[in-house]
């Protein structure tokens, strides 16, 4: 495949060139203006400062679950993990079960996302998810980010906007990265366990545009009993560039990570002392993994009209050795797994947005395409001690999907507007499999409808009626196969695409100067939690579910330099068509509060943030019999500028109190070597890891 995707690479460079060359501007979010004597709205791709979630979005957004978290935000926080970008969303929590080179473990609005099934994220335009993934389905990996290069973080909860397609049941997210530092910035860090940190970027003037380079080499060994070994390497290239109305952007990024595992540990095992909270049952875990990608975006604004395309090409690959469950499986060898993924991924995303209406009323009809293609060679093993002792099965998976959309936003009075979109997906799955039995294609086409409905602004305050169907597709292999790999029993294949209804009603309010306040009252339906476990190497039945809940989100500039925010969530989640004694979703978190307040000196002097994160006791099986303890987890980090000369010292403190809390939980069966034949079934957990100081000298951020 090589040859292939770095003559695609190549094209998608060439590409922005063949675009006629006009005019300049970013884009960000939409700044609109009644043109004088003219019916038609001006459509302006602007620049705007996205700061933290102090945005008045009222007479901008146009549902109660959308926002914007900035740079600024983002620098302030304590973080242990790249995944935690993602918590700056409302209501949704990232852990791990394993080394931290995999994916994090997702949960938001009573979804156990595992890792990103119904939540779309995006990166700058190319997709983050990967469908058909050898772990498992919509795998959403943000380990490559680096958080000092990340410009802002823009977040859509629900299921109704037009532009988003695949894995859209909870929302989705997008990252955006700066396209120029003020100043060049370095940035060292050393910690408890092994953990060393360096991060450095700048950008300068290049002919008619700017070029940012930055970078980051991490190393971690962690609290366990056998070391981690973590080694990541990220790098970004980014060259921005046009005038007038045009504008012209050139992205390379590269990520390379090697580690050692430390999975999920059954509590018996602690109890009984045959080993400690930070013990691994198979000492042999871990994986690497690397993506690098190259994309391209113009984009144009006019007086009323604006376009934007992005394309891309990306290669990802993981290698990734697991054991859940020990010696259930094979008493001589033990349950060890190889999961392997390699792909090619091509792909652009074009928007069109254009004023149109009548007098009395001002509307923006926005129409979209976007195409993907992923090229996947994908295999799962049994293994022992990482080498191979069989092929459960392994495939040849190409996979298409193409999405078009089209939205009007009308302005129908000063207090009154509405949001009407549709949009029209079509996949395709060709599978050649190790076992021709399971070999063949499918393909499927989806429709969904998108209605907003937008009273105010008053004071202040913006109310919101919201809903919409949103759907996501399933693994490829489930789609064409008719024997499980391991059994060789007969199999149902699954659907291709799979349905997810949505709808809130919400309120957006600034009660008082820098306070902005949002609160959501939600509900969404999913026609089948069926997924393909890529575990296992075919489908776990499972049937329809409805989620209902409500988000509070508030954030707080009380001065210049102090802010405090506050997230509340509550979710109710039940499986349809079973007894109630059986209705209940596992891993389906009932409530969430993350809460932090910040005092910042941006011209020098003493900063700190401390922040909490909560997450409560939550079911782990159907008939609620078992259920996760609740987890709480407190940081601090604290420090000083030096005026002018660009230094800074801080000082992290992760997990503040030292809780002995579970990052993760899970409820099934595994056996011990000396355990029964049938296994027993245990809560199975990866504990917080202990209090952590981190040290970082810095300067120009």
């Amino acid at each position: 495949m090589q040859p292939r995707i770095l003559g695609c690479l190549c094209w998608l460079c060439m590409v922005p060139v063949w675009l006629p060359a006009q005019a300049a501007g970013q884009e960000t979010p939409d700044e609109r203006e009644q043109a004088a004597g003219d019916t038609l709205e001006v459509i302006r791709l602007a620049p705007i400062e996205v700061e933290g979630r102090l945005n008045d979005l009222a007479g901008v957004a146009t549902t109660a679950s959308q926002g914007f978290v900035g740079n600024r935000d983002i620098q302030s926080r304590p973080l242990s993990r790249e995944g935690e970008l993602l918590e700056t969303v409302p209501g949704l929590i990232m852990t791990q079960h394993s080394g931290d080179g995999k994916s994090n473990q997702m949960f938001v609005r009573g979804f156990n996302l595992d890792h990103g099934t119904d939540f779309s994220t995006r990166l700058e335009g190319m997709p983050v998810n990967m469908p058909t993934h050898g772990h498992g389905q919509g795998y959403t990996d943000i380990n490559f980010l680096v958080p000092e290069l990340v410009d802002h973080v823009e977040y859509r909860l629900g299921t109704y906007y037009p532009e988003i397609g695949d894995f859209s049941a909870a929302g989705g997210a997008e990252f955006r990265l700066l396209n120029s530092v003020e100043r060049p910035f370095v940035s060292a860090g050393a910690g408890d366990d092994g953990f060393l940190r360096l991060v450095a970027g700048g950008s300068t003037r290049l002919g008619d545009g700017e070029l940012l380079a930055g970078g980051e080499a991490r190393g971690y060994d962690g609290p366990w009993d056998v070391p981690q070994d973590l080694s990541k390497l990220s790098g970004m290239l980014r060259y921005t560039f046009g005038s007038g109305a045009s504008t012209y952007s050139l992205l390379a990024l590269g990520y390379h990570n090697v580690w050692d595992a430390s999975d999920q540990i059954p509590l018996r095992a602690v109890e009984s002392g045959v080993i400690d909270r930070f013990a691994q049952v198979d000492s042999t875990l871990g994986g690497k993994s690397g993506r690098y990608s190259l994309s391209g975006r113009w984009t144009r604004s006019g007086r009323t009209s604006s376009q934007r395309l992005d394309l891309y090409g990306i290669h990802y690959d993981l290698e990734l050795y697991s054991n859940f469950t020990y010696f259930l499986d094979d008493p001589v060898n033990g349950d060890q797994i190889e999961q392997v993924d390699e792909r090619e991924i091509f792909g652009f995303d074009f928007a069109h947005a254009m004023s149109t209406g009548w007098p009395g009323t001002r509307s923006e009809l926005s129409v979209g395409l976007q195409s993907r293609l992923d090229l996947i060679d994908v295999g799962l093993h049994d293994t022992e001690g990482r080498e191979r002792v069989s092929t459960v099965r392994s495939d040849d998976v190409t996979e298409w999907g193409t999405g078009a959309w089209v939205s009007a936003e009308t302005q129908w009075n000063e207090w009154f507007r509405t949001l009407a979109g549709l949009r029209g997906d079509y996949y395709r799955f060709d599978v050649t499999s190790d076992d021709p039995r399971n070999s063949g294609n499918a393909s499927d086409f989806i429709a969904s409808p998108k209605l907003s409905l937008i009273f105010g602004p008053w004071k202040g305050t913006e109310a919101y009626a919201s809903a919409g169907l949103g759907f996501h597709s399933n693994d490829a292999r489930g789609t064409t196969q008719t024997i499980d790999p391991r059994s060789g029993d007969p199999v149902a294949p699954v659907d291709p695409l799979v349905r997810s209804r949505g709808a809130e009603i919400g309120l957006r309010s600034s009660p008082v100067q820098g306070w902005r306040s949002t609160v959501a009252l939600w509900t969404v339906e999913l026609d089948s939690e069926l997924l393909f476990v890529g575990d296992a190497g075919t489908t776990e039945p499972s049937g329809a579910s409805r989620r209902l809940g409500v988000t509070w989100t508030n954030f707080w500039r009380i001065s210049e330099r102090l802010t405090a925010d506050l997230d509340i969530s509550f979710t109710r989640a039940r499986l349809l068509d079973v007894p109630d004694s059986e209705n209940r979703v596992p891993g389906a978190l009932e409530n969430v509060v993350a809460a932090g307040i910040t005092w910042d000196s941006p011209r020098g002097g003493p900063f700190a943030t401390a922040r909490l994160r909560h997450f409560g006791a939550y079911p782990l099986t159907e008939d609620n019999s078992e259920r996760a303890a609740p987890t709480t987890l407190a940081n601090l980090a604290a420090g000083w500028r030096f005026g002018d000369t660009g230094i800074s010292l801080s000082l992290s403190v992760l997990n503040l109190l030292d809780s002995d809390d579970r990052d993760i939980q899970y409820w099934y069966a595994s056996r011990g070597p000396s355990e029964p034949s049938a296994g027993i079934e245990d809560l199975h957990f990866k504990p917080i890891e202990p209090r952590q100081v981190r040290l970082r000298l810095a300067w120009g951020l």
